[in-house]
């Protein structure tokens, strides 16, 4: 096992993941959490919406029911007062507390789905990020990349369709494609993966861009 990375009382790290359903996600954040222990680093890992007990409250609203329970006004909303929830219950306590959050799912998701998918003003949802999060920002993102067809083959092989998957072709295509706007405004801290490839392969890129981001090993 490495040597111990995180100080006391220095700030944890923030990292998130994106992108469309099935691009695997949870897999690789929970490989990533394994590394970083082997590293000596403590991390958190958690979800959107949700993360917190009100958040998962609201998750239950959002991931259920018929595909118009809500318009992306509504939804929006609902997921932002999630993340304040999420935010002030668990992500900067963490943080504080030096450890490292790993989050699946964050702000970005926001933009690409009610923005991009659904056609919600970016300005509207860019003013209620800045207010809702303050100076929080992740330091660094994973997008999984993967193709609509793909991607939603491997998230009905999963069973239980949630709400979003459910949602017509043509909006996971505008959900991809603004995933891809939005890395390619935020290349310093967005990395995009190609999610096609092997879980493995897949490990192995996220692993070496954290260590270069971080400077661990």
């Amino acid at each position: 096992m490495g040597s111990i990375k995180v100080i006391p009382n220095e700030l944890g790290k923030f990292i998130t993941f994106e992108g469309g359903e099935g691009a695997g996600k949870s897999t690789q954040i929970k490989l990533l959490s394994k590394f970083l222990k082997t590293e000596g680093i403590t991390t958190v890992l958690t979800r959107e919406p949700g993360g917190s007990s009100g958040g998962e409250d609201i998750r239950r609203l959002l991931v259920t029911g018929a595909i118009d329970r809500w318009d992306p006004m509504a939804e929006t909303l609902l997921h932002m007062a999630a993340r304040r929830s999420h935010l002030v219950g668990l992500i900067e306590p963490a943080l504080q507390e030096g450890k490292w959050v790993l989050c699946d799912r964050f702000a970005d998701s926001t933009e690409a789905y009610q923005g991009y998918g659904q056609g919600l003003n970016l300005g509207f949802i860019s003013e209620l990020r800045r207010n809702i999060l303050g100076k929080i920002e992740p330091e660094l993102t994973f997008l999984l990349d993967i193709s609509v067809d793909e991607g939603l083959t491997r998230a009905t092989a999963r069973g239980n369709i949630a709400r979003y998957e459910q949602m017509d072709r043509s909006i996971h295509e505008k959900i991809r494609l603004g995933f891809l706007k939005i890395a390619s405004e935020n290349k310093r801290r967005i990395v995009v993966i190609d999610a096609s490839q092997s879980i493995t392969a897949i490990e192995a890129e996220i692993k070496q861009k954290t260590v270069q981001r971080f400077g661990l090993n």
